[in-house]
């Protein structure tokens, strides 16, 4: 019954679902509250919140690892992230339709790719299973984001840290300099690897073999779908909330890495990923609406363990609130640089 209990916990980021739904079905103020409860609700909440560091014991990490439920729980996300996109996309036809309307269905549909999209698909992408690496990719297909498989697996888990990775944000760079960096590195790092992957295994580029490429014809096949079924001005609104969900990626990203760097241990070699490279929050709802992404130390210093298990680290610098609020606090660089550089003064960093 207990186990029962923590898991049921992660249905609690569905409450997002459940407001995109009357985002998509609405129109004036209801289609802002699903932005107004991630960006205004949640951060102001976790500002009186106190973190909570407690760590579950072995036996319980024990039947939490075995329990499948927290494996259903992100398996329901990919059928409600497609009831989702194709809930938002039927939306964008209704004729009585404001630009404050649009704008507010548009932007929680880039939500959704950002919490849900991606984030889950990130999850599911560590696991070794091929079942649930598939549903990683068709989650991320909604964010129109696939080559972050490739890269983020094969290469930020890699070089994170390091000046050799485009997604670790530099000391005093704001997180508008950090989108152009990641965007473009990230992108043309997965291109890296790829073909990397194909020569060392004598494959040819043009062929299924190519995976980055196919990711490209899949994502393309997406949008020329929209595009015939819904219309030029519903597949360019998908296409900028698929943006809004990536950038929302990048900004978390700028955030659990920011300023953080691993010595050389020789000329070509680093030192191995440790808890103190990473940012940690333990700010419970953040935790609960990422499924415990904010656990990040953690999760780079064992990228294996799963989500329900994830645990904090005594020696990992702590960020001051959670996520969402360091998000939207990331967005003003003159207060960033304030308050983060404070941390790392105040944390010995």
């Amino acid at each position: 019954m207990q186990q029962l209990s923590r898991s049921f916990k992660y249905l609690s980021p569905f409450i997002i679902y459940i407001l995109g739904w009357i985002t998509f079905t609405h129109t004036g103020f209801s289609c802002w509250i699903a932005m107004l409860y991630a960006w205004v609700c949640i951060p102001i909440v976790e500002l009186f919140l106190q973190p909570d560091k407690r760590n579950i014991d072995q036996v319980e990490e024990s039947l939490a690892k075995q329990n499948p439920l927290y494996d259903y729980i992100l398996y329901l996300v990919v059928v409600l992230q497609y009831g989702s996109l194709w809930m938002f996309l039927s939306s964008i036809q209704q004729n009585n339709l404001t630009v404050i309307d649009i704008a507010g269905r548009t932007l929680t549909m880039g939500l959704l790719c950002g919490t849900f999209g991606i984030n889950v698909a990130h999850e599911l992408g560590h696991r070794v299973n091929p079942f649930e690496q598939t549903l990683a990719k068709i989650l991320l297909l909604s964010s129109l984001y696939m080559h972050f498989f490739i890269e983020h697996n094969k290469g930020h888990h890699k070089h994170v840290a390091t000046p050799d990775d485009p997604s670790t944000a530099k000391f005093g760079q704001s997180v508008y300099a950090f989108w152009i960096q990641t965007v473009v590195g990230t992108y043309q790092s997965a291109w890296k690897i790829s073909k990397a992957e194909l020569q060392k295994n004598k494959k040819p580029f043009w062929s299924l073999y190519n995976e980055m490429l196919v990711f490209q014809f899949i994502q393309l096949i997406l949008v020329v779908l929209i595009l015939l079924i819904f219309g030029w001005k519903t597949a360019c609104l998908f296409m900028v909330a698929a943006s809004i969900g990536g950038l929302l990626l990048e900004t978390v990203n700028y955030i659990e890495h920011y300023g953080l760097t691993r010595k050389k241990t020789t000329e070509t070699s680093y030192e191995r990923v440790q808890p103190f490279h990473s940012w940690n929050s333990n700010h419970v709802i953040g935790r609960l609406m990422l499924f415990e992404l904010s656990r990040h130390s953690d999760h780079h210093y064992m990228a294996s363990r799963k989500y329900q298990i994830l645990r904090h680290i005594d020696t990992s610098p702590q960020m001051p609130t959670g996520y969402p609020g360091m998000i939207l606090l990331s967005l003003f660089p003159p207060a960033w640089f304030y308050v983060m550089h404070k941390e790392f003064t105040k944390q010995g960093l």
